[in-house]
């Protein structure tokens, strides 16, 4: 599938390929967890095996690959940089021989990782730790685009309303991002659902995508299998797929430019189909 809507005036994700041009439709990133201890319970510890996946998404029809070697699930335990580097270095360079023009992404938060996920092939960072200081000067230093995500801990928030609250943190890292020379194009903004927050604050940033979308960055959205789908659903996280795509096709209605999920194929399908009525786009060969 190709965008054939006029883009916005956002430019483009300058990735290896053709680059990802904002606005004309919703882009696809397909997750593959190189983690044993995943909430979703898809984490692959095998190398080898987890390339297979990333491959998997890619045929399904991903637009970007998001490779992560540590968990995020509520609980978690950071694992040091050294054990997230042997976890996901060598996906990357299996992804990188196999699929020379796939945009590959980085999910850590941490700098050191970044720089060697980027030597070993990784065009970009998905930090859910928002941006630090060292992330930031680490992926200014080596041109990669960066998706920052609003994270806290705990799900307190001082009697301010959430999404005022996720909105003014995503603005101080697209600031400090920019003012470090990182193009407007390459700052993707999420609003982070599923980190620092309880299921109903969840809610009310999914109510409120629309705010998140006009700060005027690119966004990204990740509620793939998350546990307030789980809550609202009753289902556990393989069997969230339906639940999932539900908020992908709002996504879309409210302007989101990538969605971060397990199951591609499905979320293929949502955005073909939302895109085709929110953004006016068509799959080649289309005749009306």
């Amino acid at each position: 599938m190709q965008p054939n809507r006029v883009p916005d005036d956002r430019g483009a994700l300058p990735v290896r390929g053709a680059p990802l041009a904002w606005g004309a439709r919703t882009y696809v990133m397909g997750i593959v967890n190189v983690s044993p201890d995943s909430f979703s319970g898809d984490g692959i510890g095998d190398a080898k095996v987890a390339a297979i996946h990333g491959r998997d998404q890619w045929a399904a029809g991903a637009d970007l690959l998001d490779v992560g070697g540590e968990s995020t699930r509520p609980g978690y335990h950071p694992v040091e940089s050294a054990v997230e580097m042997s976890r996901v270095l060598p996906v990357i360079r299996a992804l990188r021989e196999s699929l020379p023009h796939a945009p590959i992404s980085i999910d850590t938060y941490k700098a050191g990782v970044a720089r060697a996920a980027h030597a070993a092939g990784a065009d970009l960072v998905n930090s859910v730790w928002g941006a630090s200081d060292e992330l930031l000067d680490a992926v200014a230093e080596l041109g990669m685009p960066l998706v920052a995500t609003h994270n806290q801990a705990g799900t307190g928030y001082g009697g301010r309303n959430v999404v005022d609250a996720v909105l003014a943190f995503l603005d101080d890292c697209a600031t400090r991002a920019v003012l470090r020379g990182i193009a407007r194009e390459c700052v993707v903004l999420d609003p982070g659902i599923g980190f620092g927050k309880t299921s109903d604050q969840n809610l009310a940033v999914l109510r409120d995508l629309d705010r998140v979308v006009a700060l005027g960055f690119p966004t990204l959205l990740g509620t793939s299998r998350k546990s307030t789908i789980g809550k609202l659903t009753g289902r556990e996280p393989r069997e969230r797929v339906y639940g999932s795509i539900a908020t992908t096709a709002l996504a879309v209605k409210a302007g989101i430019d990538v969605v971060r999920v397990h199951d591609v194929a499905a979320a293929r399908d949502a955005v073909a189909v939302a895109d085709a009525i929110v953004r006016d786009w068509r799959p080649d060969g289309w005749t009306g």
